[in-house]
């Protein structure tokens, strides 16, 4: 019996030992990873400074219709970077729940893509309990992947399902045997494609604790459907 503690406690002590060096490996990570994310930060904002200066001249010294948009596309990449941040700093910290608009959201998102000829239809009367500015990066993601696999003159819709919504297109839509890859991260079947759009709607979906999903849309092109949703539709 004497053996057996002993080498039930050696068992221990070697376990013990294993999680604490897995601990310092995990806060290496994380530190290198928050200087990793810093400094990309501060490389995204310097040229986002210089274009924001220099659109605020361009605004006083002409008019557009343009200028909106682009001071609007500006004002976006600033809030995305201040969200890099955040979670680097914090962690994946849960955010206060608010009431969103979903229709109104799209048709925001839609303005921040580039989306050529394409055209976004909004079929959807659903607000759901979210966090506003990730659902943007989610939509963005989605439309933008619409769009590069689809061509420039693609029609997406957004509508409603009985739990959630769906974001679908009229493009060439996505192998049966692909569509559980389509969410690893890395992976894109388009020339410099970063592959991480995809990846970045699931880890929103995951975060709400929703439910995502890859079908066909009616017209045989891709239907992604986000379920289990919180919210009125």
């Amino acid at each position: 019996m004497l053996v057996g503690n002993v080498a039930a406690a050696l068992e221990q002590v070697k376990r013990t030992g294993q999680v604490q060096a897995r601990e310092r490996e995990l806060t290496r990570q994380n530190d290198r990873l928050k200087e990793f994310t810093s400094i990309v930060s501060h490389d995204l904002r310097s040229p986002l400074n210089v274009a924001e200066g220099r659109l605020a001249l361009a605004m006083d010294e002409c008019e557009s219709d343009h200028l909106p948009q682009a001071a609007q596309a500006l004002d976006r990449m600033g809030a995305l970077i201040d969200d890099l941040l955040t979670l680097a700093r914090e962690g994946d910290r849960e955010r206060e729940a608010e009431t969103v608009d979903l229709a109104s959201l799209a048709r925001s998102s839609w303005r921040h893509v580039a989306t050529a000829d394409a055209t976004l239809v909004t079929e959807t009367e659903r607000t759901v309990r979210g966090d506003e500015s990730r659902l943007q990066q989610l939509f963005e993601n989605l439309f933008r992947n619409s769009v590069e696999h689809g061509g420039d003159d693609i029609t997406v819709t957004v509508g409603d399902t009985g739990t959630g919504f769906y974001v679908a297109d009229n493009g060439p839509g996505i192998p049966a045997d692909t569509r559980e890859a389509v969410f690893d991260a890395g992976y894109s079947t388009v020339p410099n494609g970063t592959g991480f759009g995809l990846s970045i709607v699931k880890q929103v979906v995951d975060d709400h604790g929703w439910t995502i999903a890859v079908t066909d849309s009616a017209d045989g092109g891709t239907r992604v459907e986000v379920t289990d949703v919180d919210g009125e539709p």
